[in-house]
């Protein structure tokens, strides 16, 4: 699950002040989530900086690795310089907090010499690292730290798509013929929703790419380009997957409501479509609902299996959606 940046500071607040706060954090989350204001916020609550100066020459204790070579890569020299820091004595009641942004972006090296410091952080240390695609760090090094996922403007927009589905769900609780035409159209209007998901994803992760090679250009070597490119492609489908999973969710969360109907249970994960879901529970029985869940645990596991998409989509439609 996703958190707000404020909720995720809330949550570290409240560790800080039980003196329950871990050695080492990775903050995740697409652009615009907000990677960087929690570092700073996080940091500011330890040593009393200020915010706005974390990531500034005025922050005191407080080191930095980015992505400096001609290769936009965290070399070792930049984990070496970053760990000697750390060893020094920080001032009374201060922590040192070394934030590492784009941490995917580390050198297989240079991860690897973090390692040990991951591993035996210094006394009063405190190490975050931030990256929009976590799963590009090895996994050593995201066993060693609690990771944080930051929602974004995204998380919102998923919520817009959520809704539009279940207007889409909605309106075909109102048909009373579930023929295989009805399913089929069912399905071509989910993945038509999904297509402008994808779409819009890409225009976000277009941009992020854009102002890099504008801010960049002139400070690297070609194959830097090369490699971003590779890496916002990565991330545009690892963003895509992540809110195609939260539509297939909200299609369990409208049939497990149709379940709850069913049984005269009240909760509902979706309230707002109450009278539809309890509407379809007069039309089926407990089994037939069943057997729509099971369909869509399929579609879930197909999906995650990568099998073909929309053929997937096809296929669970065509069993859930007919009479």
């Amino acid at each position: 699950m996703a958190f707000a940046r404020t909720t995720a500071l809330e949550f570290l607040r409240r560790a800080y002040e039980q003196n329950r706060l871990a050695h080492a954090y990775l903050i995740t989350g697409p652009p615009g989530s907000g990677k960087e204001v929690l570092a700073a916020e996080l940091a500011s609550l330890v040593n009393g900086t200020a915010t706005k100066d974390v990531f500034s020459a005025k922050a005191r204790e407080i080191f930095i690795a980015r992505p400096e070579s001609k290769s936009r890569r965290i070399v070792t020299a930049q984990i070496r310089e970053l760990e000697h820091a750390l060893q020094m004595r920080a001032t009374d009641g201060r922590r040192k907090v070394a934030i590492i942004p784009d941490a995917d972006r580390l050198q297989t090296e240079a991860a690897n010499a973090f390692l040990k410091t991951l591993e035996e952080p210094p006394k009063d240390s405190l190490l975050l690292l931030l990256s929009a695609l976590p799963e590009a760090l090895p996994e050593t090094i995201l066993s060693r730290c609690i990771a944080i996922p930051l929602a974004s403007d995204g998380e919102a927009r998923s919520k817009k798509e959520e809704e539009k589905l279940v207007k889409l769900l909605q309106q075909a609780s109102r048909q009373t013929n579930w023929s295989v035409q009805f399913a089929y159209r069912l399905a071509q209007e989910f993945q038509q929703l999904l297509r402008a998901l994808r779409e819009e994803v890409k225009q976000e992760t277009d941009g992020a790419l854009k102002q890099e090679q504008t801010r960049y250009k002139d400070a690297t070597d070609g194959a830097w380009l090369e490699e971003r490119e590779e890496y916002y492609k990565a991330l545009t489908e690892s963003l895509y997957l992540q809110r195609r999973a939260a539509l297939v969710e909200t299609l369990f969360a409208w049939w497990t409501d149709v379940l709850r109907a069913s049984n005269e249970v009240a909760q509902r994960d979706i309230p707002a479509a109450k009278q539809e879901t309890a509407t379809l529970a007069t039309r089926f029985s407990t089994t037939e609902i069943l057997r729509r869940i099971r369909s869509l645990e399929e579609l879930r596991d197909h999906l995650g299996r990568n099998i073909h998409e929309g053929l997937a989509i096809e296929v669970a439609f065509l069993a859930i959606f007919i009479v």
